[in-house]
């Protein structure tokens, strides 16, 4: 059944620091009409990911920020409702990347079928989705993990941490994870498998991190920076990998940076232990996709790989759903059901 309208959330204002409440308009709207090589879409889930915190923010990026006034971007599943493609028919389920919003068209080309029979269709936004791809492509690519060497990755308990940990240990290499609190910690260590998890909270984080790596970390994914990465530096090894995926920790950072300036200190370990520091994003791996979607679904299917999902019901939760992403509220990947 189609509502009368489509119902969405807008960037209101661009936040300084932390995003509040006041940063998303609810609006209604019309339901989109399409065009041939078009379909109509009916949002089911919507992907929250700490990502969207850069597209709010009008800084040069990799990406063209959200204008003012313009829906919040997001990757979605959606059901197909009207189609004027004939590679789709009503009923069908998608992966698109339709953002905040009941209703979309979408062009059929940038859409991909899913099998609700194969995988729930809300993996598609985790575990077999981008977050699952982001660390099988820089892991794997970048991190190149060898049999009993040492890889570490903070939010260890979020889609791309615990799926790095995880492959980690397929590869043959030890996996310790970075969390936040008993709770997380707990699942990294029990559902994940990880060989040692350090909570980020203790007081002495970066001591307990020592302890956990007698020999050195060899690879270190980074999806946090501030005081974690400042425990993990001392700990490098020689030639150490350093994927850099994400910096969640300085998303909501306003102004200079405090202390001293310590890049100097930083080149020359790059120098004298010859790391190598590449940030990265997914799509420039993207001929890995086919791959790593085959790899994936079986290690999903022999358990070699685990997920946990937190799913939010209602579009209208979303914006406070997000602010709790960034702060490390969630607990899984962080799923609203529309």
């Amino acid at each position: 059944m189609i509502q009368a309208d489509n119902l969405r959330i807008a960037l209101a204002s661009r936040p300084e620091g932390r995003p509040s409440p006041q940063s998303f308009r609810l609006e209604h709207a019309a339901i989109p009409t399409i065009s041939d090589g078009q379909v109509l879409l009916r949002i089911l889930y919507l992907s929250l990911d700490p990502y969207m915190r850069g597209r709010m923010s009008a800084a040069k990026s990799y990406a063209a920020p959200t204008e003012v006034g313009a829906v919040m971007e997001g990757g979605t599943v959606a059901e197909v409702i009207e189609s004027r493609d004939p590679a789709f028919k009503p009923g069908d389920i998608v992966l698109s990347h339709s953002g905040w919003q009941t209703y979309a068209a979408a062009d059929a080309t940038q859409l991909r079928k899913l099998d609700p029979a194969r995988a729930p269709v809300t993996t598609a936004l985790g575990v077999l989705g981008m977050p699952g791809f982001t660390a099988y492509a820089g892991l794997l690519t970048i991190g190149q993990p060898k049999p009993g060497e040492t890889v570490v990755v903070a939010a260890a308990s979020g889609p791309v941490g615990s799926a790095v940990g995880q492959i980690a240990r397929i590869k043959g290499a030890r996996a310790v994870g970075i969390a936040g609190g008993p709770e997380k910690c707990a699942l990294v260590r029990d559902s994940f498998g990880f060989d040692a998890v350090v909570d980020h909270r203790d007081p002495d984080m970066a001591g307990k991190l020592a302890a956990a790596c007698p020999d050195g970390i060899d690879v270190y994914f980074e999806n946090v920076g501030g005081h974690v990465w400042d425990a993990v530096f001392p700990l490098l090894n020689s030639f150490a990998r350093i994927p850099v995926c994400g910096l969640v920790a300085q998303y909501n950072a306003t102004g200079a940076f405090p202390g001293p300036d310590r890049l100097p200190v930083l080149m020359r370990q790059v120098l004298s232990k010859s790391l190598t520091i590449r940030g990265f994003i997914q799509r420039e791996f993207i001929a890995q996709a086919p791959a790593f979607r085959e790899e994936m679904a079986g290690w999903i299917a022999t358990g070699a790989v685990k997920y946990k999902e937190d799913i939010v019901d209602g579009l209208e939760n979303a914006p406070e759903a997000f602010i709790g992403l960034l702060e490390g509220r969630n607990f899984g990947k962080l799923i609203v059901k529309l």
